[in-house]
């Protein structure tokens, strides 16, 4: 074999210190498969002394993080500091500009900086990695960038958040709300502290915009993802989705045609003959629709420390092989800037669920906000009052523009018959 693989890690939090235990438990079979050791030589985080799991006083320790990437014994990097900007983007360019290859579980830094980052690494001749971006454990970039390489990928959807996963499959096998459900989940470590990132539907937009990029061929548009969380779903909506033959579940939804690059993170109704509404507790999933290859079903672990290890590892064993690649499928200068679609002609069925005053005429007052919008409605159920004496109303409509579900929404807005605001929901098709 040749001569070994130098890696430094930059972060030693649970994925860092899986890292190390990974390369430790399978070390030389992960050398038979690279064709050369893999070793990590030097590490940097916040706390020297903290207890990881591992030993890493044979390790070189280096205080300021971003200095791994000027090491001299250092062939890669990994970084796993986390943060769109800050001490990971410093260290990221750092390591480039040194002429040394990068890896990343870090999506926000990818999905607001990766093109920079990408053209960087091609000028330098090293590779971009970033396969635990998104999906933890599950290879999806790989098997878009890679297996799928050939196809044209016609749309790429899925379930990208575990924490949005766990709460919505909870909150359906138990019948419970959400906010009870989410203070398990962080009772439990499915959920941070401050859950806003997660059921706010920013993780899963980041991670969306990451494989919009690889599938279509487009140049990285985070900003130009819509996003809604699943902070306003209620147990109704869950019941609700049950009676009509569907399961509720967080989906981001990329798709790129003549009409412009769409991308939208957004709770749906999933049919329940569908493998996505089968796919329960923190668990990711991603569905990928290539014109020759048909439908991609990419499932599994979406983080912890053994399946994002796992994806960091095997980005290792891809750079010891000497197999680089650009970072996004083909050369930064192929992908194409393309504008975001008009999601108003976007056609599809809508669930609106509606918490209303209990008096009469509520129901016409609605029908006719739709029927001025041109909104055809496929039912319309009202439910027994609740403990505050409002009813729930909700509605299921035909296949039509989003922007006439849109204009109905806002004629109802301000209405004294409404408690609090709508749920809209997009049915997948």
């Amino acid at each position: 074999m040749t001569e070994p693989l130098r890696v430094a890690i930059a972060g030693l939090g649970t994925v860092g210190a899986g890292v190390i235990r990974l390369i430790d438990a399978n070390g030389a079979l992960i050398a038979r498969r690279a064709g050369r050791p893999i070793e990590v030589v030097a590490v940097s985080a916040r706390d020297r002394a903290k207890d990881r799991g591992a030993d890493i006083a044979r390790f070189d320790w280096v205080d300021d993080p971003v200095a791994l990437g000027r090491h001299d014994g250092v062939d890669v990097v990994i970084e796993l500091i986390g943060g769109s900007d800050g001490p990971a983007l410093a260290l990221a360019r750092n390591t480039i500009a040194a002429g040394k290859s990068f890896v990343t579980a870090n999506k926000a830094m990818i999905a607001h900086h990766g093109l920079e980052l990408a053209e960087a690494a091609e000028a330098a001749d090293v590779a971009l990695k970033f396969e635990a971006a998104v999906a933890g454990g599950v290879p999806v970039i790989k098997g878009l960038r890679e297996g799928a390489a050939a196809n044209e990928i016609a749309r790429v959807y899925g379930i990208l958040n575990g924490t949005c996963n766990f709460i919505l499959s909870r909150m359906e096998a138990e019948g419970r709300d959400f906010a009870e459900v989410l203070a398990e989940a962080q009772a439990n470590g499915f959920a941070e502290a401050d859950p806003s990132f997660d059921i706010d539907g920013v993780d899963a937009a980041h991670k969306l915009s990451i494989l919009s990029s690889i599938s279509f061929g487009t140049r990285p548009a985070f900003d130009d993802v819509k996003v809604t969380g699943i902070r306003h779903v209620i147990a109704a909506d869950i019941a609700e989705a049950a009676a009509l033959g569907y399961r509720v579940r967080l989906l981001g939804v990329g798709e790129a045609d003549a009409n412009g690059l769409f991308q939208r993170v957004h709770p749906h109704l999933v049919p329940v003959d569908h493998p996505l509404a089968h796919v329960t507790g923190p668990t990711n999933a991603v569905v990928a629709e290539g014109n020759f290859v048909g439908r991609l079903f990419f499932q599994g672990a979406g983080a912890g420390d053994g399946p994002t290890a796992s994806a960091v590892v095997a980005d290792l064993i891809d750079i010891a092989r000497g197999e680089f690649g650009p970072a996004y499928a083909m050369p930064s200068a192929s992908l194409a800037a393309q504008a975001p679609a008009d999601t108003g002609e976007r056609r599809g069925r809508a669930y609106l669920r509606f918490t209303v005053v209990d008096k009469v005429g509520v129901l016409a007052e609605i029908a006719a906000a739709m029927r001025d919008a041109g909104v055809s409605i496929e039912s319309l159920i009202q439910r027994g009052a609740m403990t505050d004496g409002a009813v729930i109303v909700t509605i299921v409509t035909h296949e039509g523009p989003e922007r006439c579900v849109a204009q109905a929404l806002e004629k109802l807005r301000g209405s004294a018959s409404l408690v609090g605001q709508p749920m809209w929901m997009h049915i997948l098709r």
